[in-house]
């Protein structure tokens, strides 16, 4: 079976490092596919606050999360710490993409244990229409948009 392999940016400028917790893990004992996009969230609200704003009050806009893409490349258990980075790219007139490398750390050898892409949009949630990036937002934004 063919596998979709995403191209990762070669830096990703911002981390933070985020725990998994007992209600992450599904039924096989680990990282449920729906818990990565809630972890991947948490990531981008994180990295959001960074620049300075908030998700839902971005200058005036909020994000809305258009696409995502999740490739797995090594279970994640209960407890592991994970490092996560986050890189911009492809900052369009009214969204970007924006890259998460999930790194586990079980003290030997970190390993890349997940990467999610998604897709985010600005969005006008007062008139429910697509809305350009606030210049302010593009600039610090861009500030962590790396090339692919």
């Amino acid at each position: 079976m063919s596998r979709n392999r995403m191209i990762l940016p070669a830096t990703f400028p911002f981390r933070t490092e985020i725990p998994v917790r007992i209600t992450d893990i599904n039924y096989g004992k680990h990282l449920g596919n729906d818990k990565v996009l809630t972890l991947a969230s948490e990531a981008r609200v994180q990295f959001i606050r960074h620049l300075g704003f908030h998700e839902w009050d971005i200058a005036g806009a909020g994000l809305i999360m258009a696409d995502a893409a999740i490739e797995f490349r090594q279970e994640i258990n209960y407890g592991d710490k994970l490092m996560v980075f986050v890189a911009a790219s492809n900052i369009q007139r009214s969204g970007f993409d924006l890259f998460y490398k999930f790194m586990k750390d079980d003290g030997h050898d970190p390993a890349c244990a997940a990467v999610v892409r998604t897709g985010m949009v600005c969005f006008d949630y007062a008139e429910k229409k697509v809305r350009g990036i606030p210049e302010s937002f593009r600039e610090k934004l861009s500030s962590f948009e790396v090339e692919m």
